[in-house]
């Protein structure tokens, strides 16, 4: 399955992010300008001053900068750093039944409030004589070799969010995490204990609980992102 980015996409080469949401690039034709940094994690590897990267533009009169950072290049290969994307990937890799163990639903909802802690689960699957699915997806982009792991920095909200879906499953409710695995090296995935140790630790209680894991390789160009196949998921 394969999502492409908006058009055009433009090449340059990163000077610096800054404030998690900003990043100043130069263009090839040597314009330097400010795009919108969709990802609120370290970016750690990924944010490597005078690193390629591809960035979208839009003219839309509501958007404050005109520039969105999509990918970075990492040695010989591209990474997909706009967390935005990741969540259309999938919803589309459902939507066309690419997710086998998801066919049997029939309604897709997306960021709808659910659970004690006033979140926004990313997608909510429902359909006839199943129980409600619940799915947090994460976009990982840290790399250790062939392992890819999640978080790249201490994520208070992704533990909050592992929290609701251990309640979701107490509930009677079926909960997935997703991790699109933003690099084509990848063979694993395993959470990062080394960065957020406690977000590994309810990980596995969460795996415990009976939330359900998936890790699934991608595979990041200069036209977008196509879904691979699923990596083992080591806890």
């Amino acid at each position: 399955m394969h999502l492409d980015f908006p058009l055009p996409i433009l090449e340059g080469r990163l000077i610096r992010r800054y404030k998690r949401f900003f990043a100043d690039i130069e263009l090839l034709s040597g314009e330097i300008i400010t795009a919108h940094c969709p990802n609120t994690g370290s970016m750690l590897s990924c944010s490597t001053a005078q690193s390629p990267v591809l960035v979208s533009h839009h003219e839309s009169p509501t958007r404050k900068l005109k520039y969105t950072w999509e990918a970075v290049q990492v040695c010989d290969g591209w990474v997909g750093v706009n967390t935005m994307r990741t969540n259309s990937l999938v919803v589309r890799a459902i939507q066309l039944n690419d997710f086998p163990t998801f066919e049997t639903y029939h309604t897709i909802r997306t960021e709808v409030p659910y659970g004690n802690l006033r979140s926004r689960i990313d997608v909510l699957l429902s359909g006839p004589d199943v129980p409600d699915c619940y799915i947090e997806i994460k976009n990982a982009t840290l790399a250790y070799g062939e392992i890819a792991a999640f978080p790249d920095a201490v994520t208070t909200r992704g533990q909050k969010h592992l929290h609701e879906l251990i309640a979701m499953v107490g509930q009677g409710f079926r909960a997935v995490m997703v991790y699109v695995v933003q690099r084509s090296e990848c063979k694993r995935f395993q959470p990062a204990d080394t960065i957020d140790p406690t977000y590994g630790t309810l990980l596995r209680e969460a795996n415990k609980a009976g939330v359900e894991m998936i890790a699934i390789q991608t595979q990041v160009t200069y036209q977008g992102m196509n879904l691979l196949n699923p990596i083992p998921v080591e806890l």
